[in-house]
């Protein structure tokens, strides 16, 4: 029964213990505040240093002085509760308010009594989506999906090409004002026509933030309108309206294009897989693969040559609402607000962003932070982890206990409480090569990373009692062959790789 904090009831009491020295009989009286605060074996530690009494009492003190507490304790509790029973019978306290306040504390302290806890909508539309697209309505699904992405596409592309004609204009304006300069107009002039061009741009830009954001809502809205119709549909076989209504034909689907006119196609040219085994006593097994791709390609819908209009991304769909997400390591700079470079390009493949109030949040994190956006309809993976580094990471002496190494182990912490088993990481840290990254520059940083990764795997086993796991390291495009194979050799050497057994019988 836990102390009244309405009101102070101490009360001081006497604690008399006896005992007998030889021929003395002693007597050590001690004033105790009740309730007792104090932890009652440092209690009795402070009266045997304190009075100097003798040891061969220690234990007889101690039971004493346990017995006397909690007797005195009980007593307080039965005083009070007879007296607030007998506020209850005199009318004092409102008998109905009491037995709201002791309902009210079960329901919130005993699970027993406790309300069942209602499900969201969130979770009501998991649990459909995911019965949609683990049957044969996938490949409907999977066709709106797309059309909504090649609807945004064909919307980015004209925002860039029309931001693009308007920054062709005004440079062509700036170029004649700087020819007047020191004739006709003045550094005032050219000031005045420089704020006039950004806020044209800014201008321009929030137009089209506004109208991507309002096409995009529209489209969530439908599409979750939709996916509930059709499952409700697919229950009742009497009822075909809305397949009828909303099904997309495979002839309907459109082809998404990049700025450039090209049609989605890269493949990964280079790929080795590893199986290995970590761990002390208890092994986990997990798999490796070591990649030469491009990070966004993860990230962006390809189209198949053999089917035409299937979409890469069907497995991806398939696990949004599982216990088994995809991740991916992009390294960017430290302003959140930003898109530029490689965060620029992967807002711009039209996807969701669900990264809660990015926009409002104006300060610059540091090297090692990151921050998480969840997708639901990229190509490979469902959230990545956007981690901070510097210019750092091109040099050539970072240590294991740099920011982005150690930004990379709480990735992985992440990824164990939060059902991510399967990670994809820039091997050498950084996503463009450049003329400082020779060979032993790259045979350096992928050992240190190689390392540095299976430590962390090994904490894995701590952190989520031994999962397996798939630890994708992705190298730059443009980095060549025999870079790659020797970075492919590396990997067993480091890790345990699990070798083969052959048995063969004997004639």
């Amino acid at each position: 029964m836990k102390p009244n904090k309405g009101k102070t009831c101490t009360r001081e009491r006497d604690y008399v213990y006896k005992f007998s020295a030889g021929n003395q009989h002693l007597v050590l009286t001690v004033p105790l505040k009740f309730p007792v605060q104090e932890n009652i074996s440092h209690l009795h530690g402070r009266l045997m240093l304190l009075h100097n009494l003798p040891c061969f009492i220690e234990s007889d003190l101690k039971q004493s002085l346990n017995k006397f507490i909690e007797e005195e304790t009980i007593k307080d509790y039965d005083r009070e509760a007879e007296m607030a029973l007998e506020a209850v019978k005199s009318g004092k306290v409102d008998i109905n308010q009491l037995a709201d306040t002791w309902a009210k504390a079960y329901k919130e302290t005993t699970l027993e009594y406790a309300k069942p806890e209602e499900t969201s909508w969130d979770e009501d539309f998991a649990d459909v989506y995911h019965d949609l697209i683990h049957s044969p309505a996938s490949e409907m699904l999977l066709n709106l999906e797309h059309n909504y992405f090649v609807s945004i596409s064909e919307l980015i592309s004209e925002r860039d090409v029309e931001l693009k004609k308007l920054r062709e204009r005004q440079g062509a304006e700036m170029d004649k004002v700087m020819q007047e300069l020191g004739k006709s107009l003045t550094d005032q002039d050219v000031n005045s026509l420089a704020a006039q061009h950004f806020e044209s741009q800014q201008d321009l830009e929030n137009k089209w933030t506004n109208e991507l954001k309002q096409s995009t809502a529209i489209q969530k809205q439908e599409y979750q309108e939709w996916v509930i119709k059709l499952h409700q549909d697919l229950k009742n076989p009497n009822n075909s309206s809305v397949s009828d209504e909303i099904k997309v034909q495979p002839s309907q689907l459109r082809e998404s294009v990049e700025g450039n006119g090209r049609i989605y196609e890269e493949q990964r040219l280079l790929e080795e897989s590893f199986t290995i085994h970590l761990g002390a006593q208890l092994k986990t097994m997990h798999n490796l693969r070591l990649l030469r791709a491009d990070m966004l390609d993860f990230c962006k819908h390809k189209r198949n040559h053999r089917s035409g209009v299937k979409l890469h991304r069907l497995q991806t769909a398939m696990s949004l609402y599982s216990t088994s997400l995809c991740g991916l390591v992009l390294l960017v700079d430290n302003r959140i607000s930003s898109y530029s470079g490689i965060k620029r390009e992967n807002r711009s493949s039209g996807n969701e962003d669900k990264l809660k109030n990015i926009e409002r949040n104006q300060s610059n994190i540091l090297p090692g932070e990151f921050y998480i956006t969840r997708h639901s309809n990229l190509s490979e993976i469902h959230v990545a982890f956007h981690l901070c580094v510097d210019d750092n990471v091109r040099s050539g002496n970072i240590t294991a206990r740099d920011p982005a190494i150690m930004g990379l182990r709480n990735i992985l912490k992440v990824c164990c409480t939060h059902d991510i088993t399967t990670i994809s990481i820039p091997l050498l840290l950084v996503h463009d090569m450049s003329e400082e990254m020779t060979i032993p520059w790259c045979l350096k940083r992928a050992e240190l990373v190689f390392k540095c990764v299976k430590g962390f795997m090994m904490e894995m086993a701590s952190w989520d009692g031994g999962v397996s796991r798939t630890v994708q390291f992705l190298v730059p495009q443009t980095i060549s062959e025999e870079m790659f194979y020797q970075l492919s050799n590396m990997l067993p050497q480091i890790f345990r790789v699990s070798s083969t057994l052959t048995l063969t019988s004997k004639h």
